[in-house]
């Protein structure tokens, strides 16, 4: 008995690395239109900040009040003209928030109004200033306050020094510390000491944050504001977020900043020192879309390492166009997520989109293999793959543990099952061919005469 089977290639002996290397190329191609959906996304984001941009720039925009300070301009002693800037000693600012929201077409635009009170005391530090009062051209002394943006007020600035109520128009005297803002004469005590009160209502646009010039400064802010962002260079000392608002208390010392109180001529980036809060979106859909899109090649990869498995164990041949258009379902996963998310939120968006595309894969799968088991089964692991990313981005803090874990669980699972997998079998073994056990002795006409003639001769 004996085969006539022919000795496996090179391709039978290694078609399961063939395929898993075509596999890993099909994922790499899936990278291309996942940088087109990466690209729509940062073109809706784009078009929204275009969007809140022009609603800001018509209401008005991002506010920091900085002041008051006093400019006292002096002449030296080559009769020339210069300036001296003085802070105050006391700055006290409290006052309240009230947030709009507007609707511009898919967008929603945070505006705010706000009424501030600012109270302190001015005391100028003639002696160290190294400044005489005779050389102060008191006529021209102003008290400059500066805002962001001067379309933000609402009304007249009203200021009350002491006990003199005057009005604050726009302008700023010629200098090199300030370029806008408001100001207005001022008339100050023999021994150089003032004090104000200004109410102050302007409007503006997602932040607002104030400069602390005061040698003590102190910042009581309250809003109807349940998601506030405190930001700049220092938090509030106390916070108190409640269901629907929230206060915020700063207590600033001169220790913490790296300007004087007092100088000439000098100039001082004051604003770096800004701090406040930020009046922020509690959802941002495009930040969460672009975080999923960012795990797409992992949830590609996922499902075809298991497409590949079941490849394997069913034996059952799968064709590279075929891992491709689930490959192109993943992806337009993202598509749908995106449009659907700016209508109905990023989390009702995200459960359509993903049952969606898991009843399209899950019916392929099952025309493909023919197995309800196995479609049931495939149907299991890709809505588990959607819920541990959908965790993933919520929990963005605890995303790098979740993700270990998440990970090495799946590791885990695909080790077990292809344990008993025999690598380097072909993938077609050929069935031998029966034979029969019996000879079969065929002679033709030239065979039976050369026997007679040999019969003869013997004979």
């Amino acid at each position: 008995m004996y085969t006539n089977e022919p000795e496996p290639g090179f391709y039978e002996k290694n078609s399961i690395l063939i395929k898993g290397l075509l596999v890993g190329f099909l994922i790499l191609i899936m990278l291309i239109p996942g940088v087109f959906v990466s690209n729509l996304v940062s073109e809706r984001q784009a078009r929204q900040e275009a969007v809140v941009n022009d609603v800001s720039n018509k209401w008005a925009g991002k506010q920091t009040v900085t002041g008051p300070m006093l400019l006292l301009p002096y002449k030296t002693d080559a009769g020339t003209v210069k300036m001296a800037y003085v802070l105050p000693n006391d700055l006290r600012i409290s006052g309240n928030i009230n947030p709009i929201k507007k609707k511009r077409s898919l967008y929603n635009v945070m505006l705010y109004t706000s009424n501030l009170q600012l109270d302190g005391r001015f005391d100028i530090p003639f002696e160290k200033l190294q400044l005489n009062r005779a050389d102060v051209l008191w006529g021209n002394a102003r008290l400059v306050l500066a805002v962001g943006d001067l379309h933000g007020i609402t009304e007249q600035v009203a200021l009350n020094w002491n006990g003199t109520k005057q009005f604050m128009e726009a302008g700023v005297p010629e200098n090199k510390q300030v370029s806008e803002g408001l100001s207005t004469p001022i008339v100050m005590n023999e021994d150089g000491t003032a004090t104000f009160s200004i109410n102050l209502s302007i409007k503006g646009s997602e932040y607002l944050y104030f400069t602390p010039l005061g040698k003590s400064t102190d910042v009581n802010i309250s809003a109807a504001w349940k998601d506030p962002k405190f930001d700049g260079q220092y938090l509030p000392d106390t916070s108190v977020i409640g269901k629907d608002h929230f206060t915020a208390h700063w207590k600033i010392l001169p220790l913490s900043h790296n300007y004087p109180q007092s100088w000439k001529d000098n100039v001082y980036a004051l604003e770096k020192a800004a701090f406040g809060v930020s009046l922020i979106q509690p959802v941002d859909e495009y930040s969460k879309t672009n975080r999923s899109v960012k795990y797409a090649i992992l949830f590609i990869a996922l499902t075809f390492t298991f497409f590949f498995f079941l490849e394997i164990l069913l034996k059952k041949k799968i064709h590279a166009i075929q891992y491709l258009l689930v490959g192109m379902a993943l992806t337009i996963f993202y598509t749908l997520l995106l449009s659907i998310s700016e209508y109905a939120g990023f989390n009702v968006a995200y459960l359509i989109a993903s049952i969606a595309t898991v009843m399209l894969i899950s019916m392929y799968v099952w025309s493909i293999f023919k197995n309800t088991k196995t479609a049931i089964g495939f149907t299991c692991t890709l809505a588990g793959l959607y819920g541990y990313i959908f965790i993933l981005i919520q929990s963005e803090d605890y995303a790098l543990l979740f993700g270990s874990i998440g990970l090495f669980l799946i590791l885990a699972v695909i080790m077990y099952y292809s344990r008993k997998i025999e690598w380097y079998a072909p993938a077609r073994v050929k069935a031998e061919v029966p034979r029969n056990d019996y000879k079969v002795n065929i002679k033709d006409d030239n065979n039976e005469s050369r026997d007679e003639e040999n019969n003869e001769q013997i004979q």
